[in-house]
Order: C-alpha cells, then structure tokens, then sequence
C-alpha cells in the first residue's frame, strides 16, 4: 500500500507515564494536539507497572488524524517524548516520563518504518481497553475481531487498571 500525502490517516497512539504521570501526561497530549491537531482521547486509566517494579502508570489512547507518513509520526511522537525529558536506556520496562506508542495506521499492516498494529493491543489491557473504548467497531487487521470484542474475550485477571478522574483541554500556546 502506497501512502498519499494528500490523503489524512486515521492514527492511534497509546499514551503512558509513571514520572510526574499528570504533568507528563497533559504535555504529551498538547505535543499531539500542536503536531495532529484535534485529538479524540479515551478515559485514563491507572495500572500497575507491567515487567518491572516501579511507580503505577497513567495510560490511554489517542486517536487522531494526519496527513504524514508512518516514519513521519514516529519521529514527531519521539521529539514529543525526548521533550518530556524521555531517558531511553538498555532496559525495556523501566520508568518513564512519557512513552508514545503508535499503535494503528489506518489498517495498515506493516513491519517497517515499525510493526504495525502494535503487537501489545492484544496482550496488555492498558492498551485494548482504551482502545475498544474510543474505536469498538473498528477490525483488528490481522485477528479480524472488532476492539470490542477483543476486550470482552480479553483475560481480565492478568492485569488490573481503573479509570482515574483525569482532565485536560489543549492550550493555543
């Protein structure tokens, strides 16, 4: 599938953060709202730490429009990380100030610039819950299932997340 830049694209991203959840939070979301402009956000939830002991994390998921490529995304989403001080070391799971993750690209199924979808819609319930939230009907490309049902057949006892009162609105600044 080629990629037209005239053509906007349907984008996830998955938005977590246990350093300074709430302020890291809220600018990784104005990050997005000045690159992507209007923003569609799931609830946010709170979670246990997966793969590693440390600090509950906030996650949710946004869900926006654009007009630039895979490679294009995923650089603007690592400058908004790197500008929220994000220390990428050798460990996987470990803190963060700000992790964006893009999850969906259209329907695309790719392995390059990055995989796509993101292997973790299907294993980590704080990335399928927001996501079946604010995208229920939509197909998972590769299991043919909508994010509804996904979450419905998804083994809620591995992970435990509740929502959290949790506001923002983006700044013109």
């Amino acid at each position: 599938m080629s990629i037209d830049a005239e053509t906007s694209h349907t984008i996830y991203i998955s938005v977590g953060s246990n350093v300074e959840k709430e302020k890291h939070t809220k600018a990784g979301l104005q990050g997005m709202y000045q690159a992507f402009g209007e923003l569609t956000l799931s609830s946010v939830y709170e979670s246990e730490s997966v793969g590693f002991e440390g600090n509950n994390f906030y996650n949710l998921v946004v869900k926006a429009n654009t007009k630039l490529a895979i490679s294009e995304v995923c650089r603007v989403l690592k400058k908004i990380e790197k500008d929220n001080k994000r220390q990428r070391g050798e460990q996987k799971f470990a803190p963060r100030t700000l992790d964006l993750d893009l999850l969906l690209y259209d329907d695309l199924l790719t392995s390059k610039p990055i995989l796509l979808p993101r292997p973790e819609i299907l294993f980590n319930a704080f990335v399928l819950k927001p996501l079946a939230e604010i995208a229920a009907e939509q197909i998972h490309p590769e299991v043919n299932k909508n994010y509804s049902k996904l979450w419905q057949e998804y083994d809620k006892s591995q992970q435990k997340l509740w929502a959290i009162k949790f506001e923002w609105s983006p700044s013109n600044t």
